[in-house]
Formats: C-alpha cells, sequence, structure tokens
C-alpha cells in the first residue's frame, strides 16, 4: 500500500467549495435596484421632482423606448432630459451575472454602477445598497475565514503557549476575562480562541518565521490593516453603522482579493 498522503481530486478541497460561495452564491441582482427611466423629450424639472420625492440619485434616459443613457438628479434644473443625459462607460456597466466583488470594483471607479439584463441596463446599484444583508454577510464571512486562518497559522507555527509572549498584558488580560466568562456560561474555549482578532494578527506579523500569506506591506502597514479588519467586523456586527463610511478601501480591497482569501481555509 502506497504512503502517499490522499489528495482530493479538484473542485474537491475545502477551500475550493469555499471560493465558489464567495464568487457565486450573491450576486449583483441580490442587491441591484430597478432603473427608473424617462423619455429624452421629459422636462428635466419634473424628473428632477420625481428622483427627489424618492431619494434618488440617477434615472436611466429612453430613447426610441429602449434606456440609452442616464442622467444624474444634480444636473436637471431646465431645458428637457436629453439635455443632460450621459452615455454609458465600460466602468459604468456590469452583467446580471457579475458577482458582489466586481459589483463593488465597478462602484468604486465613479459612484455608480448600473446592471445589463438581456443586453439593455435595467438596474443599478448604489453605495446605500451596499448595506443590505447579502453584502454585510459576505464581508463577514470573508473576515471569519481570515481570522480562523490566522487562528490556524498560530496554532501550527507557536503550539501550545508560545504566541502567548507576542501578546500585550493588558490585551492578554482581557482574554482571560473572556474565556473564563465563556467558562461560567458552559462554553469551552481554549485562550487563542479569546483573543481579538487584531491580537491574534500582530503575533503573525511580530513572531519571528511567521507570516501571514496575504501581502500587507512592512510590519507596521500589517498591523494597521488588522485593526482595520476588526474594526470593519464590528461594525458589520452593529446593524446600525455603515459598512461603506466605516472603511470603503477596506472593503474594495478585500473585494480584489476575495479569491485570495476564500483559499486560505
Amino acid at each position: 500500500m502506497s504512503d502517499a498522503p490522499f489528495v482530493p481530486p479538484p473542485g474537491d478541497h475545502p477551500g475550493d467549495r469555499l471560493g465558489r460561495l464567495f464568487l457565486r452564491a450573491f450576486s449583483v441582482m441580490d442587491v441591484a435596484e430597478p432603473l427608473p427611466s424617462f423619455d429624452a423629450g421629459a422636462p428635466a424639472a419634473e424628473v428632477e421632482a420625481f428622483l427627489r420625492s424618492r431619494g434618488l440619485a440617477l434615472v436611466g434616459v429612453r430613447e426610441d423606448g429602449l434606456v440609452a443613457g442616464f442622467a444624474e438628479r444634480d444636473d436637471l434644473r431646465d431645458g428637457r432630459l436629453s439635455d443632460h443625459v450621459r452615455r454609458f462607460g465600460p466602468d459604468d456597466l456590469v452583467p446580471s451575472t457579475a458577482s458582489l466583488s466586481e459589483t463593488i470594483r465597478s462602484l468604486d471607479v465613479n459612484g455608480r454602477c448600473f446592471v445589463s439584463v438581456l443586453g439593455r441596463v435595467g438596474a443599478n446599484v448604489t453605495f446605500r445598497d451596499l448595506e443590505k444583508p447579502p453584502v454585510r454577510m459576505w464581508l463577514f464571512g470573508m473576515i471569519t475565514i481570515f481570522e480562523m486562518f490566522v487562528t490556524g497559522r498560530i496554532r501550527d507555527r507557536l503550539p501550545g503557549d508560545a504566541w502567548v509572549r507576542h501578546v500585550s498584558p493588558a490585551r492578554l488580560a482581557r482574554a482571560r476575562a473572556l474565556q473564563e466568562e465563556r467558562r461560567r456560561r458552559g462554553r469551552d474555549a481554549d485562550l487563542l480562541e479569546c483573543v481579538q482578532l487584531a491580537d491574534k494578527a500582530a503575533v503573525l506579523v511580530r513572531a519571528p518565521g511567521v507570516a501571514p500569506e496575504l501581502d500587507l506591506g512592512s510590519r507596521r502597514q500589517a498591523e494597521e490593516a488588522y485593526q482595520r479588519i476588526q474594526a470593519l467586523r464590528n461594525a458589520l456586527a452593529h446593524t446600525q453603522r455603515e459598512i461603506v463610511s466605516t472603511d470603503w478601501q477596506l472593503v474594495v480591497r478585500m473585494a480584489d482579493r476575495v479569491e485570495q482569501i476564500a483559499a486560505l481555509a
């Protein structure tokens, strides 16, 4: 019998399944809203009043019965809608099959994202739409995977309590207090599981020979990035806080690295 370790076939590794989940389970259509549209000859002031009454900033402009461009509410002061029409650029459009990461990247370019359905624009996504549950679930899941990776890497490289010396006494005391609270509630958790994500990540940065797989720059830059990830997770856990205003650039960075993060599992 061969002593070679079992290797699962391509596509059957847990990381592969998680990759499919984060790349395909949620799409732009889970957060998009129908795009209202008016004929190009409509009075601009009337369209502006319509948009303002509904808290909308963009409108589709129809030519020959089909949406051929868009206009922004703040431009609609006078004249006809056709006087203010803008044409869709390649960075403005995503297909209806686009992933959330593609949607976020599109929004990051110029603050708007239109969705093409059957070859015509029929919906759009705004920053406000990114506060919806699918985006929060998607981001929280990626951060959870990242923390699982960090915890596992610490266990592999610094077994037992070897990691403890890399955490400040104050942070360690906080972790021990949380551990005691969990035990009081009948939950068995080891000390490492009670350490904050940013503190776990700091161990990876500071401990010799222990480095994360993600390229986050220098030690200082990496520690700042981990603090931002933890702050974003806290914002996601409290639904009254907006994730876009918390750290939009971090959201974009995670969208750019969704495949890399999923592969860490």
